[in-house]
């Protein structure tokens, strides 16, 4: 049995060393984000966690606050900058979730948090991502990740509730690294990112 204070003890102690080896790349983006954004490094954005419960997630800000004549913001794929299209390729951009893993919010794996909007589109089995913590990383982002359909992500997701273990964990831990080292499944295409979930897809 993979017992909670086991994970809860692996996500602290990743997440530390993660954070020390990773200081270095962390200091720079900071600096350059901060160059560029006037000042704002981090985009902070509400989610659901364990049972829905919402928090707080933290990334390095990658988009403009630019709007239309109506005051209504871009699409992501205009607002983008130069240098958060890069940190994202590299998904730079996720290592502030650390803090959020630290504090309990989230675990190092489990399913990545979406946006409070889809919870009302899920039927009654895609719900159940909500059993256990959202993750950093989880097993739909080393089967696909943005490069295969929601459904899908949703199906592969459950498979994690069903099947976590600490072995599991460590299976999805390996393959993530491969799979960012090889930039695998970032995006739908190179011309066109993940699409919003819809309920349909």
């Amino acid at each position: 049995m993979y017992r909670k204070w086991i994970k809860r003890t692996l996500d602290v102690l990743i997440s530390i060393v993660a954070l020390i080896f990773t200081f270095p790349i962390l200091l720079i983006v900071a600096v350059l984000l901060s160059i560029q954004n006037k000042g704002q490094i981090f985009y902070y954005q509400l989610r659901p966690g364990l049972n829905q419960k919402p928090f707080k997630i933290i990334k390095f800000k990658t988009m403009n606050d630019q709007c239309d004549e109506n005051g209504n913001l871009l699409p992501d794929v205009q607002r983008i900058t130069k240098i958060g299209r890069i940190i994202r390729n590299l998904s730079i951009d996720e290592l502030p979730q650390l803090i959020n893993v630290l504090k309990g919010d989230m675990s190092i794996v489990g399913p990545r948090p979406l946006l409070f909007k889809y919870i009302p589109l899920y039927n009654k089995e895609q719900l159940r991502r909500h059993e256990v913590k959202p993750g950093i990383t989880g097993w739909a982002q080393v089967n696909g990740r943005n490069s295969i359909s929601w459904t899908r992500k949703f199906e592969l997701d459950i498979e994690y509730v069903d099947h976590v273990s600490f072995l599991f964990d460590m299976k999805i831990l390996f393959l993530t690294i491969k799979k960012v080292l090889l930039r695998e499944g970032i995006n739908q295409s190179k011309e066109r990112p993940m699409q919003p979930f819809s309920g349909n897809n």
